[in-house]
């Protein structure tokens, strides 16, 4: 295996590349912060189009999760790992087992998860290689159930900052994306008397959801245009952005996916609409939070942790509001004050 250290600025503390040919692995491992403790990220396959767009995401995922780390109390730094690749054509073990060679080079700096294209059976294939690894089958397991369910915690926040009133039922809520956080966000809403409106680039996803859940299935494109109150991006990235803010229909936005903003400024544009935005690392928190529970040495109350997404949402709105900031400036802020670099 070959690595290299990169040096793309210096907001991150270490951006380190390794490529293994022979088992056809192409990876980044991007440490932003361990001020408040080792740093913890999932790792991602995707298929980037270039090595830059994969540095990219590296470098915006891991900054997210230092804050989402932050903001959640937890003794956890930020980092983040990407694979480039398809994950439904890598050879699945040894690509996992050099991934989990790459991280054990860290010495415990870096530990790992489940994130997008992998599940908890490659990293009981990482875990072959190195201790450093969480979201195994056998132990804190699939994380989607727990960040669905802080997220849900985050939208009935929401509503109520909104609408004086946390109650769901009757009000339409419209889901990008139908993976498995997506899939649970929507049992949670379901169960809270909502209508779903959902969409997928898996049209299977969004069959599956729309047969077992009473969900109201559109197309892609057309879930941003959707007559919906609530808006909830659980996909990828990027898709809050100058083209879609304006087709928005919703009050609220309120999401699963890191990166939900294509740039900071978009943060502006949601608020000069009128919509609230709760930033997407403040909602989606709940499965770093349950991972943390497998890693840290200190014992945590996940389940009270996850439920208190609801209190940090609200406080983060609030302090919006009353110093007249976006949600997504009062949540850096916090974060910020938490990591020591405000």
């Amino acid at each position: 295996m070959q690595t290299r250290e990169l040096h793309p600025g210096a907001v991150h503390e270490r951006v380190v590349q390794a490529v293994d040919e022979a088992a056809g692995y192409h990876a980044i491992i991007a440490i932003h912060s361990t001020k408040l403790g080792p740093a913890v990220g999932g790792t991602r396959v995707w298929p980037y189009a270039s090595f830059d767009e994969a540095l990219t995401d590296a470098l915006r995922l891991s900054r997210g999760m230092s804050y989402k780390a932050a903001v959640a109390g937890l003794p956890f730094g930020g980092g983040k790992s990407v694979i480039i690749g398809d994950s439904r054509r890598i050879s699945r073990e040894a690509v996992f087992r050099a991934h989990g060679r790459f991280i054990n080079q860290f010495k415990g700096q870096y530990m790992t998860g489940e994130d997008v294209g992998t599940t908890p059976a490659d990293m009981e294939l990482v875990r072959r290689e190195t201790p450093y690894v969480a979201g195994l089958a056998t132990t804190s397991g699939d994380p989607s159930p727990f960040t669905a369910r802080g997220v849900f915690r985050a939208m009935l926040a929401a509503v109520l900052h909104r609408w004086g009133s946390e109650k769901l039922a009757g009000r339409t809520v419209a889901i990008q994306g139908c993976g498995n956080v997506g899939y649970n966000l929507a049992r949670e809403l379901q169960k809270a008397g909502t209508k779903l409106i959902v969409a997928d680039i898996d049209a299977a996803r969004a069959a599956r959801v729309a047969g077992e859940l009473e969900a109201s299935p559109v197309t892609p494109d057309e879930i941003f245009d959707a007559d919906a109150e609530i808006f909830a991006p659980c996909a990828l990235g990027g898709v809050l952005n100058d083209e879609t803010i304006p087709r928005l229909r919703a009050a609220i936005i309120c999401g699963a996916a890191n990166n939900q903003l294509a740039e900071d400024r978009h943060a502006n544009a949601i608020e000069v609409r009128g919509i609230l935005y709760v930033p997407d690392y403040v909602a989606n928190a709940g499965g770093l939070i349950n991972g943390a529970q497998e890693l840290s040495r200190a014992p945590l109350e996940t389940k009270a942790a996850i439920e208190a997404i609801y209190d940090t949402t609200l406080k983060i709105l609030t302090i919006a509001s009353s110093q007249k900031i976006t949600p997504a400036q009062a949540a850096d802020r916090l974060a910020e004050e938490r990591l020591g670099s405000r």
